[in-house]
């Protein structure tokens, strides 16, 4: 009819005020690394400044995080939903405290992988998806750790592993296809069975937004099929993380890759399994956790002990530090089977902890490979002579990845100790002290034969190990190519002894993330609003 109107009140299905411009920050992730991405993508001949470009977007990547945790910190939980439809409908973006802090830890590690490799990677590999790779794989984590939205989570998580799979394979050389096969083929069968969890859980609750997921589960209680649906979790995300039994693909793979490769997965990818069983076992179903407590944590222990285990048995350095990664996911997740806020926190703690001293110590290796030509611990020796600050550099992170003060690792487990002694897992208490114990020992050989003795096996003691020629590290002791080799590894020691020396901040930011998926009253009145 004409002159015929009508006013629709869409105020009860969107959000009608403005976003405000902190909450851009949410999303900036993503869209800074698809567009660094395709930018490297497009310029994939000019190998220089694809390297240069891509360490600008890292770069941005981590101010953009950092401003992003400031902004967490100090306003608490904030959500942002695509579309401006209100929760749970629009697919939300929701960050906490552990979310940012896994964030920002993740970029800075991205970029001072990004510069190791702008010497160690060549023109090669950059020209055949390098920097393109990392910048994906950065926007899949990012994702991952900022999604509200369950679903999501897995659309991320197979951004991440497509980015990954192109990494691993770069080379193309026979070891890094077999290493691509057995990752590949492990993790498929972990992202189909968080796909099959996911269509059960909304075929139970009808909602993908985790802080409705959160109210529903609260509401029905411990089924059977909530039971189901949290094993199936804890089964994909546990072979995502590497734990016990289903981590032989770690130790097969992670060896294969160009070093910088190997140092980014070490300290990244098992880490966004960890906080997937973080968001889904202790925040959306805390009651399936708790039945579930037992068997976490005696695959906690079995994790932590034969990855220890496994680390001493070896004589390839890389295979050795595989090991390592595996040992320390058994750590996390006893915090996740004791359950209680310092646990959490523990957990929280060691995961930074792992993030930043698992890169650092395969940047490491790399130099040391680099110097002897090698990673066979009987063919390392005498570099101590060779590079006495590489010597020191390698002794911080191997006392930091045993536990020992006065360094990073040191204190989520004194934390996780001490959740596990006031709640009675006095096994698993013993377990993470017995394990600290052997990695000291697993970690400490590799320096004593690379460092200590004079020179490899079979040479006269007192001899000192020499530079192979040709090597784009051979220059290590300076100039101005391994200033770019150095200042990643210098960077990423100084916060692991910075941790170690004043890590009251870390704790309290560990507690809030901690103390926000037991009790995740803040996230659900930042998705619902303050009558939640």
């Amino acid at each position: 009819m004409a002159g015929y109107s009508t006013s629709v009140d869409i105020a009860k299905a969107m959000f009608t005020t403005p976003v405000p411009l902190a909450d851009w920050l949410v999303i900036a992730p993503s869209i800074l690394t698809i567009i660094g991405g395709s930018i490297c993508l497009i310029l994939r001949k000019n190998t220089g400044l694809q390297a240069k470009l891509g360490l600008v977007f890292l770069g941005l990547l981590v101010l953009n995080n950092f401003a992003l945790l400031g902004e967490v910190l100090k306003r608490g939980v904030i959500t942002m939903v695509m579309g401006n439809w209100l929760p749970p409908f629009g697919i939300a973006f929701t960050v906490d405290a552990l979310g940012a802090t896994l964030a920002l830890v993740a970029a800075i590690v991205a970029f001072c992988a990004g510069l190791y490799a702008s010497i160690t990677i060549d023109s090669s590999g950059r020209r055949y998806g390098f920097y393109p790779f990392l910048l994906l794989m950065m926007t899949g984590a990012n994702g991952a750790f900022l999604t509200g939205d369950i679903f999501n989570m897995y659309v991320w998580f197979e951004v991440l592993l497509i980015s990954s799979y192109g990494l691993l394979v770069l080379g193309n050389d026979r070891a890094q296809l077999d290493g691509t096969v057995k990752y590949g083929i492990l993790n498929l069968i972990g992202t189909n069975l968080f796909l099959i969890a996911t269509g059960l859980l909304y075929g139970q609750l009808g909602t993908l937004n985790m802080a409705d997921i959160t109210i529903k589960v609260q509401e029905s209680g411990v089924s059977g099929p909530l039971m189901t649906i949290a094993v199936l979790y804890l089964l994909a995300f546990a072979m995502k993380a590497a734990a016990f039994p289903v981590n032989f693909w770690l130790p097969s793979s992670y060896h294969t890759p160009r070093i910088v490769v190997a140092a980014i997965f070490a300290g990244l990818l098992t880490k966004v399994g960890i906080y997937a069983l973080l968001r889904t076992l202790v925040m959306l179903m805390p009651a399936a956790r708790a039945e579930l407590a037992e068997v976490i944590a005696w695959v906690a222990a079995l994790t932590m002990l034969t990855g220890v285990i496994g680390a001493i048995a070896q004589s390839d350095l890389r295979r050795l530090l595989g090991y390592l990664v595996i040992s320390g996911i058994g750590s996390m997740m006893a915090g996740m089977a004791i359950g209680s806020v310092l646990a959490v926190s523990g957990t929280v703690f060691y995961a930074v902890h792992s993030i930043l001293v698992m890169t650092a110590l395969y940047m490491a290796a790399g130099l040391m490979a680099a110097m002897a030509g090698s990673y066979d611990l009987r063919r390392l020796g005498g570099l101590y002579g060779a590079s006495p600050l590489l010597a020191a550099v390698f002794l911080v992170l191997a006392l930091a990845v045993a536990g020992l003060p006065p360094f990073s690792g040191f204190w989520p487990k004194v934390m996780l100790v001490d959740a596990a002694l006031q709640l009675g897992w006095t096994w698993l208490a013993a377990a993470i002290l017995v394990t600290g114990f052997l990695t000291s020992l697993a970690i400490g050989r590799v320096w004593i034969y690379a460092f200590w003795r004079g020179g490899p096996e079979g040479t006269v003691d007192g001899g000192s190990a020499s530079l192979p020629s040709g090597s784009v590290l051979a220059m290590a002791g300076g100039g101005q190519s391994t200033a770019a080799v150095w200042i990643p590894l210098a960077a990423l020691t100084a916060l692991v002894v910075l941790f170690g020396l004043l890590p009251e901040w870390i704790m309290e930011v560990s507690q809030r993330g901690a103390s926000g998926l037991i009790d995740p009253v803040g996230y659900l009145r930042s998705v619902f609003g303050g009558g939640a």
